[in-house]
């Protein structure tokens, strides 16, 4: 997710949030109790790219004795999932601190045994330190073990590309923009239009894309889940909000408006970097990866704009120390570090992710930040604004399977080789296995 070398204009931000982090480390710093004084390494997995890099350079300063290394930067989620699963079940091979992606800490909450409780090293005095729902979601059920501290959510827009608007004979301004679309129809119209009028690229990446950003906002203004009820029942068939998703997104497949490029894979990538595609639900985090991918030739002509249908939440993680650490007192302590306010307002200045501390959120650098990658927009006032109020989604521990089955069905659909009545008939019938 890294775009830094193409955001000169945040260096004076990213100079005064620099002060900030040494003023806060040095003043009131929160790691001295983790410090035993051996020499030690304290491993971090992350997937993708979490723009840790300066406050690793800091907390090593601070903390000579130990050393910061980071495995998994750029790892598919899918993968990083399924091979973290297989350490945290045979008790070795995970790290120190482990990243979990918000669907996927749920399905480790049934063995929270696996994890050290942060409870235990007062952890429990940070809770004003996030957003409530964020808290509860690194909590078991029952509120007595606390698993992960929260990273960043995903407050929702739209990323698109200005030049490729113009060519079309749309609007390029971003408010402009964001009145073309009040709803995901009036999207889908847009993309008809676009797609009229511009032969050589597709208006959206991707079915799989396009459907998570449509479910995980419906969801989130309504049922409050997607394919899981609050009692963990299978409601992939059931939940309105789910079909709602699908039919929005089969629609935009049959009108031909998807370049059919599996987010965030390598032929999503050279995608963007072939500019095939002029739109991408944009979550705060997504910002960071097209800036780094897309490269620095395609400076100054993204743009973002607000979503259809108003806000919503997709994505965000959280920090965990898995049992097997050898380092349990040094990880929680390098994991508070990492997820306090001036390290998530440095986070957001490097790569986007938005932070899950609401003192951060209302930070003025958050607030008047603006992108310069994406045409100077004001990304920190686009994701900032309402996030404080943001409605998150319950993911049953099955989640991730179920998702992958439903996107790998409507993939099929872009593919040709299913109708969109049998891809959904093949998700459910999956779903249900």
């Amino acid at each position: 997710m890294d775009g830094r070398q193409y955001r000169r204009g945040l260096i004076a931000a990213a100079a005064a949030i620099g002060v900030l982090v040494s003023m806060s480390a040095c003043a009131d710093d929160p790691v001295i109790d983790g410090d035993s004084g051996e020499q030690i390494t304290l491993v971090v997995d992350v997937y993708g790219k979490f723009g840790y890099e300066d406050l690793y350079k800091r907390y090593m300063q601070l903390h000579p004795n130990i050393k910061i290394t980071e495995r998994g930067t750029d790892t598919d989620l899918s993968d990083y999932n399924e091979q973290m699963a297989k350490w945290i079940a045979s008790g070795s091979g995970a790290g120190d601190i482990v990243a979990l992606e918000e669907s996927t800490i749920v399905q480790f909450k049934s063995s929270p045994e696996r994890f050290v409780n942060l409870y235990d090293h007062s952890a429990g005095s940070l809770e004003q330190n996030f957003l409530s729902w964020k808290w509860k979601q690194g909590q078991t059920a029952d509120g007595k073990y606390l698993m992960g501290l929260g990273t960043d959510v995903g407050s929702m827009a739209i990323c698109y590309r200005k030049d490729l608007f113009a060519r079309a004979g749309l609007p390029t301004d971003r408010e402009k923009v964001a009145e073309l679309w009040p709803t995901w129809q009036d999207f889908i119209a847009t993309g008809k239009k676009f797609a009229a009028a511009e032969r050589k690229a597709k208006f959206v990446d991707a079915a799989t894309n396009f459907f998570n950003t449509v479910v995980m906002q419906i969801a989130s203004n309504s049922s409050g889940y997607t394919y899981f009820d609050t009692y963990n029942k299978l409601a992939l068939e059931t939940n309105q909000d789910v079909r709602t998703a699908w039919d929005l997104t089969t629609q935009m497949i049959e009108l031909d408006l998807s370049a059919g490029f599996p987010s965030f894979t390598d032929e999503w990538k050279a995608g963007l970097k072939q500019s095939q595609f002029a739109t991408v639900g944009c979550p705060a985090w997504v910002t960071g990866i097209i800036a780094g991918e897309a490269g620095a030739g395609q400076a100054g002509k993204w743009d973002v704009a607000r979503a259809p249908g108003g806000g919503g939440n997709w994505g965000g993680s959280f920090l965990t120390v898995p049992k097997q650490s050898k380092h349990q007192k040094e990880a929680v302590a390098l994991a508070k570090y990492l997820t306090d306010v001036e390290a998530q307002i440095s986070v957001f200045s490097k790569v986007g992710n938005l932070p899950s501390n609401p003192r951060a959120l209302q930070d003025p650098l958050i607030v008047s930040l603006k992108n310069e990658y994406f045409s100077n927009a004001p990304t920190g006032e686009i994701f900032a604004a309402g996030a404080t109020s943001l409605s998150p989604c319950y993911f049953g521990p099955n989640n991730a399977a179920v998702r992958t089955e439903v996107e790998n069905a409507l993939h099929s659909i872009e593919t040709g080789k299913r109708t969109a009545d049998e891809a959904w008939q093949d998700a459910l019938a999956k779903g249900k296995a």
